[in-house]
């Protein structure tokens, strides 16, 4: 099976749609699919849920999808980033699903692993746990979270070989996994494709098993998102 495509808009042609559940990983700007972001701003495709730590910058990652209205709810930890979003949240032109981090890595997981649920204490007692079920464990109140299993994944690695095994490049590793995992159909976008059997296994991130589609970017952007300097001393 090949897994190779020639383009993000190749390997994004006949699986994303309007109204759609999807991921993408990252966290800020580390790690983010920049060319698959950009090819799902120009497939059109319109009232997608997007399930992401947050939501890019103004301009850029999802930000390009909140500026051409195609995203119709977030799924999020922070989103304080982004002035459209801002605007559109307060305007009621945007919904969004606010989930504590380590709670929204969890539902990933959970859905990668086939789990449908689980309890946690993050939320208990805040407008997090509103409409959930609580339950009682060793006298102390949990709150019940639904996995998450997204339509489509988008997902950035450092490299990968041709059967989709992964290698992920330091904090680039972040949400990228567990949205692969999640996917019913994961796409990944790669700055190195190497031959099947090139990657030590030991050295493998995540098997290939969870990859459906591969596509190259061997010079992404990479963007800073929020540059801070320190004063020259003296100057």
């Amino acid at each position: 099976m090949n897994k190779v495509y020639p383009s993000a808009a190749e390997a994004l042609r006949g699986v994303v749609k309007d109204e759609q559940l999807l991921a993408v990983g990252g966290f800020g700007l580390c790690g983010i699919p920049e060319a698959l972001i950009a090819a799902l701003r120009d497939s059109g495709v319109r009232g997608l849920t997007v399930i992401s730590n947050n939501a890019g910058v103004d301009g850029f990652g999802l930000g390009q999808l909140l500026e051409t209205r195609q995203i119709r709810k977030m799924i999020s930890s922070y989103v304080g980033e982004n002035k459209e979003f801002e605007r559109q949240y307060l305007a009621g032109e945007l919904e969004l699903e606010f989930t504590p981090q380590g709670t929204l890595a969890e539902k990933l997981r959970a859905g990668g692993a086939g789990i449908p649920a689980f309890f946690t204490k993050t939320g208990v007692g805040t407008v997090v746990a509103e409409g959930k079920e609580l339950r009682e464990f060793d006298g102390a109140t949990y709150v019940m979270e639904r996995a998450l299993a997204p339509e489509v994944s988008l997902v950035k690695a450092y490299k990968a070989d041709r059967s989709g095994n992964l290698v992920f490049r330091r904090t680039a590793r972040n949400f990228n996994p567990a949205c692969a995992m999640a996917g019913e159909i994961t796409v990944v976008e790669v700055e190195q494709l190497v031959e099947t059997g090139e990657i030590d296994p030991d050295a493998v991130h995540l098997p290939g098993i969870y990859v459906h589609r591969i596509v190259v970017n061997a010079k992404p952007e990479k963007r800073i998102e929020k540059r801070t300097l320190s004063e020259k001393k003296g100057g």
